[in-house]
């Protein structure tokens, strides 16, 4: 039985569930961009006028980027929020969706035949990825083109809520690799030939970790799509799903070449560089579109500078 079934659902989580199941029934007959518009208003009411974590975000923003004016810090720090309901509500919808609409949310590629080159080496795909743009509609993208995807979660507080976010992802033919789970179901899936998702910026307790600079800060980094893709030498590709103007996403694919020197560790920690350095590019590029509020820089080493210390 997994830790998820395991545990019963109290009152609170019960009204949670059925307030999902609504919400999910309600949106679908208004099409994709206006659930996504409904998610943008909701989530822009947790920078305004309820400031749900807002200095802290703004303060983050304005360390990242010291040349972005105090404006431009409140213009990123706007749409992070209404991103950030833009993807829960994406999300959800996503529970209701075709393959068809899923794709039809999409512009064409960017890098597809990256991706495509890493699959017919047929030895099993590292997907990086990191909490930018929609990174739960990017898997569903590629289950909607055809490709066998494993994503790596963690467990919901919500069994129920917990339970309807892995049908969702099941549904376009995705499987839901557990972080308890992980150690024996990632050498499988890698057997078989499937791709299997990390995201890359958010350490959990008990998660192999390396401090890595992101934004030139010391931030614990998971080392599992590293040591996966070096353990077996394998193709790893970053994804991301970017929103352009028009609201659509457009997919962007990215190789991210191994280190190889034959020092095990300095080679871990140097891919996972890699690939940090990769998303940090993109949230340059992209900032509004960076899920800010998480709390990035948390559990730094004691030595860490003053300076460069969790803004």
């Amino acid at each position: 039985m997994s830790e998820a079934s395991a545990r019963r659902p109290t009152l609170v989580q019960w009204l949670e569930y059925a307030a999902l199941r609504t919400i999910a029934t309600l949106l679908r007959p208004f099409g994709w961009r206006s659930a996504s518009a409904v998610g943008a208003l909701v989530g822009g009411l947790g920078w305004r006028p309820f400031r749900l974590r807002a200095d802290r975000v703004e303060r983050t923003i304005q360390a990242c980027f010291p040349e972005f004016s105090p404006e431009r810090v409140r213009a990123v720090a706007r749409e992070s929020y209404r991103g950030l309901g833009r993807v829960a509500i994406e999300s959800i919808v996503l529970s209701r969706s075709t393959k068809e609409e899923v794709l039809r949310a999409f512009v064409e590629p960017d890098g597809y035949d990256v991706l495509e080159r890493a699959f017919a080496q047929g030895r099993g795909v590292i997907l990086v990825s990191g909490h930018l743009g929609n990174w739960e509609l990017s898997a569903a993208y590629m289950t909607a083109r055809g490709l066998p995807v494993d994503a790596i979660a963690m467990h919901m507080v919500n069994p129920l809520s917990d339970a309807f976010f892995r049908r969702t992802r099941e549904r376009f033919g995705m499987r839901v690799i557990f972080d308890d789970q992980a150690v024996r179901a990632i050498p499988r899936a890698l057997k078989e030939g499937r791709a299997v998702g990390f995201l890359s910026d958010q350490s959990a307790k008990g998660l192999a970790s390396t401090f890595i600079p992101f934004f030139g800060r010391p931030a614990r980094t998971p080392r599992g799509a590293a040591v996966f893709a070096l353990r077996s030498d394998l193709p790893m590709v970053f994804v991301v799903a970017l929103r352009q103007p028009d609201g659509r996403y457009r997919a962007h694919f990215e190789a991210v070449p191994l280190v190889r020197t034959g020092d095990k560790e300095h080679d871990i920690d140097a891919t996972v560089l890699r690939y940090t350095q990769v998303l940090e590019r993109l949230v340059r590029e992209h900032p509004e579109q960076y899920f800010w509020q998480h709390r990035r820089w948390k559990g730094q080493p004691k030595d860490t500078p003053p300076h460069l210390r969790m803004p």
